[in-house]
């Protein structure tokens, strides 16, 4: 009977920790908070290790240009992010949604990543936004990933399950961090709702939240060592299982007041870029003997 049990624990264990991945990472740095130039941005990106960035797409043809100028002199690759604009009227915010959407296609980048719908409408209306971008992204061939994010259609998780089994194209960027807070706790592999979102999951924002946060002060600090192991063990059995070649992760760490500062200064009590490098190398070393 021990042996029958021992046996059950091991086959489980696996099937959260597969021992082998044959999927390379790809990182993306976040451009949220930046106040660098962008070449310098750029060129600090690249020479930390990121493949590329994750940006709000520009508008104005001369940011475009400018843009598109760095990526090509530091090689690097773009995920944009596009969103329903939540101020205006619903149908309205449809059409917008659409016709920003094809601006951002006509770029070719990597992935979309989409703030998509409002906590404030019906799973129906949310779901009009998502079926706009199944129907692009079959059309163009770039990934559209919908963010579990706070404010929008996934902002918690029996919510986000309603619409996995409403919509089986529905592709996922996971950032949990929202999730820890919205529901006050660390939610970890086990969680039965969790392991129904997982298989969506198509690219990773790396941050660590916590029961009163989504962002904690410093990840490398040892009182948040629970806190970053719950998040690890998720991302990596999301990379493990996700049977793609290529994987790709934001590491969103943000700027204040994501970040805590000290009462009356304002100054932030930790490094937003440390933060960010940290967690891509945390992620790394899961995989460093694969």
């Amino acid at each position: 009977m021990l042996k029958r049990i021992s046996l059950v624990a091991v086959l489980f264990s696996l099937m959260l920790h597969p021992v082998f991945s044959q999927t390379q990472l790809q990182f993306f740095q976040t451009d949220w908070g930046n106040k660098l130039p962008l070449d310098e941005f750029l060129k600090r990106t690249k020479n930390d290790g990121y493949d590329g960035i994750e940006t709000w797409f520009p508008y104005d043809e001369t940011v475009q240009k400018e843009l598109k100028a760095g990526l090509e002199k530091y090689d690097l690759k773009v995920i944009f992010l596009h969103g329903t604009n939540k101020g205006l009227p619903y149908e309205e915010a449809l059409k917008v949604y659409e016709e920003n959407l094809q601006k951002i296609i006509a770029w070719n980048p990597v992935k979309i990543n989409s703030h998509t719908g409002s906590d404030y409408w019906t799973l129906v209306q949310n779901k009009a936004f998502i079926d706009v971008t199944t129907k692009a992204s079959k059309a163009s061939g770039i990934p559209i990933v919908h963010e579990t994010h706070r404010s929008r259609f996934s902002f918690n998780v029996p919510l986000t399950v309603e619409m996995v089994n409403a919509v089986p194209d529905l592709r996922l960027n996971l950032d949990i961090s929202h999730w820890m807070v919205v529901h006050e706790r660390l939610i970890g592999l086990k969680d039965p709702l969790l392991q129904q979102i997982i298989p969506r999951v198509d690219h990773i924002h790396a941050r660590i939240g916590f029961a009163e946060g989504p962002q904690v002060n410093n990840p490398a600090a040892p009182e948040w060592k629970s806190a970053l192991n719950t998040h690890l063990d998720v991302w990596e059995h999301i990379i493990r299982n996700s049977g793609q070649e290529v994987y790709t992760i934001t590491t969103e760490f943000g700027p204040p007041p994501y970040l805590p500062t000290v009462p009356f200064s304002n100054v932030p009590i930790a490094d937003q870029w440390e933060a960010n490098v940290f967690i891509m190398k945390a992620i790394q070393a899961r995989f460093a003997n694969d």
